[in-house]
């Protein structure tokens, strides 16, 4: 697929823009993804765009380091949607791009995720997303293009302002 320009990327958003205006309740995507967790060992095996990820236990946490990491996972899925954003914004923007990268780092307390101290929480603590850009657009600009990838990245927003999280178990068919 080429790249579009500004104005083809305006041409093939406005139709959907007009139908979210329009009908709202049709902006609501749903997302899904579904582990499937293995008995033998520990891991768990995820289908995604790019085949199938199989990801386990970090050696901070017993794990061998030959599989991928859940924290690792989501730095990956905040560095795509932000890089992803940053280049849709840069077109819209009119501004030209030689090269670009989002760094994303992030830590985590294995003390938490172990249970050592239940003081400490479980899970990433802070997450940093950094863009190294190469282009000739001013600075005023390349910060107005940080901001938006920033403002319009859905996994950055959602790690920024967390949705509703509900764990539940599915019961057994009654047939069962």
């Amino acid at each position: 697929m080429s790249t579009p320009t500004s104005s083809e990327l305006r041409d093939l958003q406005r139709p959907l823009k007009e139908r979210y205006r329009e009908d709202p309740e049709a902006a609501r995507i749903p997302a899904r993804a579904v582990a499937r967790v293995s008995t033998d060992g520990i891991s768990a095996d995820v289908d995604g765009w790019a085949g199938t990820t199989t990801a386990g236990l970090h050696p901070a946490a017993g794990g061998d380091g030959s599989l991928a990491c859940s924290a690792d996972l989501l730095l990956d899925a905040v560095a795509a949607c932000a890089g992803v954003t940053l280049r849709s914004v840069a077109i819209a923007m009119g501004v030209e791009l030689r090269a670009a990268t989002v760094e994303v780092e992030g830590h985590w307390d294995a003390r938490g995720t172990l249970a050592v101290d239940r003081s400490v929480p479980v899970g990433l603590t802070d997450v940093e997303i950094t863009f190294h850009l190469e282009t000739d657009a001013d600075q005023a600009t390349q910060d107005k293009l940080v901001q938006l990838a920033e403002r319009y990245c859905v996994v950055a927003q959602t790690l920024a302002s967390p949705p509703r999280l509900s764990v539940r178990r599915q019961a057994p068919d009654a047939t069962d």
